[in-house]
């Protein structure tokens, strides 16, 4: 369930929505359900059974598993992955917490109120971007600081299932406006031209496990904190990508319909979700207080999710650095927050740090974890030692070579097919600025670790005059 709580964020119910409508509708969703089931389910078995075996955060279950000094600094990869993504989705959850203010004020429900002149209104003013984008940075600071987190954990358990209560709410009232049913048809029939490009399956890739949080460290740093007899298929696994998987095609359904009834544009991008759904509440029986319910939900989901994510980035600096856990969440959260202006002040930049890290990012993070329990550690060891431990489903020995050669052939696949078929299309620079980001990620990794000389406690030289 935390896991489910930690991705049932942004992820799902702003980005899946506009990557659909960016990538042909239908087709992108179906080459999301076949990653989904070929790579984040076992590849999250693998992240969160290595977590639980080693019982430590990303960078000290690297240097526990690999002999290798350099090789360990592929735990680096998932840190700076992580921490890149963190930059520009604490902004995103500074818009979402403008808009649960405005739900409240019931803003939408002005007759004069025009959605896209109040994005851009928004979007506009450096003031309030980058000071919802503070204001989000402080209480993710002050929740992962001051040890609160159970208690906006209680309250997400409580608007989470009310958010998605109003999404179903949105999509009935959407389906039943002239010209909704075309939402759906676009979102669920897929074009085949769509289905053999590139950067279609790039895409999918990098929403199935942005979707999942597979490759954010996530799912290892919670596998840490697992019990021995908790059950890492299912409810690690299973559980994490289809429970994610349903917000985000509950999105789908609240926003497309909604689109296309309202003639917006289906690859409007970053503020699909944002100008689409309040088009519908003043359409809606109780439309200000479906509205209120929604935006709050959406915002404590989003805010859960931005907690969750960064609490990787602590856990292992913290056991790394040796510093309080106090000083090591100011240190990162401001980090964070000086990063992040970028974000706030530009839509632009936001977009393509989105595609850069959640599109190339995440899969190279991903390629490190595969690496480690695939190539190192050994996924039949991990198998009978941790994975099948007290699981309501066994896994056979079908997983070994999913995990060892399946995965990480299918991802180099998508990205070499991305490459080729983008050649001479406008995408050819995203796409190979991506493939170089990838590389100079691997390369500071491995560059860090060197230069830090990673040893673990065993290796470490004894303290003279010791016993």
């Amino acid at each position: 369930m935390a896991m489910i709580g930690a991705m049932v964020g942004a992820g799902n119910i702003w980005r899946m929505p506009y990557t659909t409508g960016m990538n042909g509708g239908g087709a992108f969703l179906l080459a999301y359900i076949i990653l989904l089931y070929v790579i984040a389910i076992p590849g999250l078995m693998a992240e969160t059974m290595i977590g639980r075996y080693t019982g430590k955060g990303v960078i000290g279950t690297f240097k526990q598993i690999f002999d290798d000094k350099t090789l360990r600094g592929l735990g680096f990869v998932v840190v700076i992955v992580n921490f890149a993504l963190m930059t520009y989705y604490l902004p995103l959850v500074g818009e979402i917490l403008y808009y649960a203010v405005h739900s409240v004020l019931f803003t939408f429900m002005d007759s004069a109120f025009q959605p896209e002149v109040f994005w851009d209104s928004f979007i506009n003013s450096p003031a309030l971007t980058v000071g919802t984008h503070t204001a989000v940075a402080i209480g993710v600071a002050a929740v992962l600081s001051l040890g609160i987190k159970d208690g906006v954990e209680r309250m997400a358990k409580y608007m989470i299932p009310l958010m998605a209560i109003a999404l179903v709410a949105v999509a009935i009232r959407g389906v039943t406006l002239p010209g909704g049913m075309e939402g759906l048809s676009f979102a669920f029939n897929p074009d085949w031209n769509y289905f053999l490009r590139g950067e279609t399956w790039v895409a999918a890739l990098g929403q199935a496990l942005f979707s999942t949080g597979l490759g954010w460290g996530v799912a290892l740093t919670f596998g840490s904190y697992l019990r021995k007899h908790d059950d890492v298929p299912l409810g690690g696994a299973l559980f994490t990508a289809v429970g994610n998987t349903s917000i985000g095609l509950l999105a789908i359904f609240a926003v497309f319909p909604v689109v296309f009834a309202f003639g917006l544009e289906p690859t409007a991008g970053t503020s699909l979700a944002f100008i689409s759904l309040v088009e519908v509440f003043p359409q809606m029986p109780g439309g200000g207080l479906w509205a209120i319910v929604f935006f709050l939900g959406f915002f404590f989901a989003a805010f859960t999710s931005a907690f969750a994510l960064t609490e990787p980035i602590v856990t292992t600096l913290d056991e790394e650095l040796g510093f309080s856990r106090s000083q090591t969440v100011v240190g990162v959260v401001g980090l964070i927050w000086l990063l992040g202006v970028p974000s706030a002040l530009s839509q632009n930049f936001l977009g393509t740090m989105d595609y850069m890290f959640g599109n190339f990012g995440l899969p190279i993070a991903t390629l490190a974890v595969i690496s480690l329990v695939g190539w190192k550690f050994k996924p039949e060891r991990g198998r009978v030692l941790d994975l099948n431990r007290n699981a309501d489903i066994h896994i056979g020995q079908w997983w070994n070579p999913i995990v060892r050669f399946v995965i990480p052939a299918v991802m180099l696949f998508i990205m070499a097919y991305g490459a080729v078929t983008s050649l001479g299309t406008e995408n050819e620079t995203l796409m190979f600025g991506g493939l170089a980001l990838m590389a100079i990620i691997l390369a500071t990794s491995l560059g860090l670790a060197q230069a830090l000389n990673m040893q673990t406690e065993d290796e470490r030289p004894a303290v003279s005059g010791g016993d």
